[in-house]
């Protein structure tokens, strides 16, 4: 491939970013919003002993 050869895709990415230079700072903020949530490991380890061993198949009824 040519050294200095820029696909349109990232064209227009360098061009979206130029034109929105704050658009990385909202991503990572959306990121954090939905995403990036503090774990509490005591919860974790409760959901895991609360777990029910499925049954070999799984829609028979008992």
């Amino acid at each position: 491939m040519a050294e200095h050869f820029t696909s349109e895709i990232t064209q227009f990415l360098q061009a979206y970013k130029t034109a929105h230079p704050d658009v990385e700072q909202r991503q990572r903020d959306g990121r954090a919003r939905l995403w990036d949530k503090p774990q509490d490991p005591e919860l974790a380890e409760d959901f895991k002993q609360a777990r029910v061993q499925q049954g070999p198949y799984v829609y028979q009824n008992d």
